[in-house]
Parts: structure tokens; C-alpha cells; sequence
């Protein structure tokens, strides 16, 4: 006698490949998932830490601290000396200054943002 159809073990056997299927597939979804989520706190990390570089008044050395939303900062600004040979001989002399923005957020992320900036110096009296 012939039989069309499945057996049981043939029927367990392909349900529990479909259940491995579909977790695997679950978990790869919430992995991108999470990595999507970091990427988007690592971006509006980057904004803040350019945002806070292009606005500052680099006039004199020192710290600035403060917090955006989830977001520690901290900005440094430092004189760099400038040899002789660069300066120019008339005029004001340009001062060399680094600025450097890090910033924190979560369990031990960061993210540091360096840069130089030329300045005037204001003549003196």
C-alpha cells in the first residue's frame, strides 16, 4: 500500500528548521536594530561635538564642561607656540590654538573631535 502525504518525523523535522529560521531572522533583525540605535547616538554625538567646535570663541586657553540631553561635553582650548620663522614681520601676529571636544554618553562611549584654529592677535596698547 502506498501513501501520499508526510510522516510525523518528516513534519517535526521541518517544523524545527522553520523555528530555527525564524529566530535566527528574529535576532539578526534586533541586532540591526541596535546597531542602528548606536549609530544614530554616535551621529547626534558628532553634531554636538562639530557644533561646539565651530562656535567657540577661541580668544584665551581653558575648559568648558556641560551637558545636551544625554550628551557630557567637555572643550579644551590650548596655545600652541608658533616659531619665529612663521610669524610675519608687520602686523598682527597670528596665535595657534587647538581646540578638542569630548564627548560622553552611555555606558562608556565617546567620541573626541580635534582641531587648530588661527587667531589675530589683538595689537597692543
Amino acid at each position: 500500500m502506498t501513501s501520499r502525504g508526510f510522516t510525523l518525523l518528516e513534519v517535526l523535522v521541518a517544523l524545527t528548521i522553520l523555528g530555527i529560521a525564524i529566530v535566527t531572522l528574529m535576532q539578526l533583525s534586533s541586532q540591526g536594530l541596535r546597531l542602528l540605535h548606536l549609530a544614530d547616538d554616535y551621529q547626534r554625538a558628532v553634531l554636538v561635538a562639530d557644533r561646539l567646535v565651530r562656535t567657540t570663541d577661541a580668544l584665551q586657553e581653558g575648559v568648558d564642561t556641560g551637558r545636551e540631553g544625554p550628551f557630557q561635553w567637555e572643550r579644551r582650548v590650548g596655545l600652541v607656540a608658533m616659531p619665529e620663522a612663521l610669524t610675519p614681520g608687520a602686523g598682527p601676529r597670528p596665535r595657534l590654538l587647538t581646540l578638542s571636544v569630548v564627548v560622553r554618553w552611555g555606558s562608556n562611549r565617546t567620541l573626541e573631535l580635534a582641531s587648530l584654529r588661527t587667531v589675530a592677535e589683538a595689537p597692543g596698547p
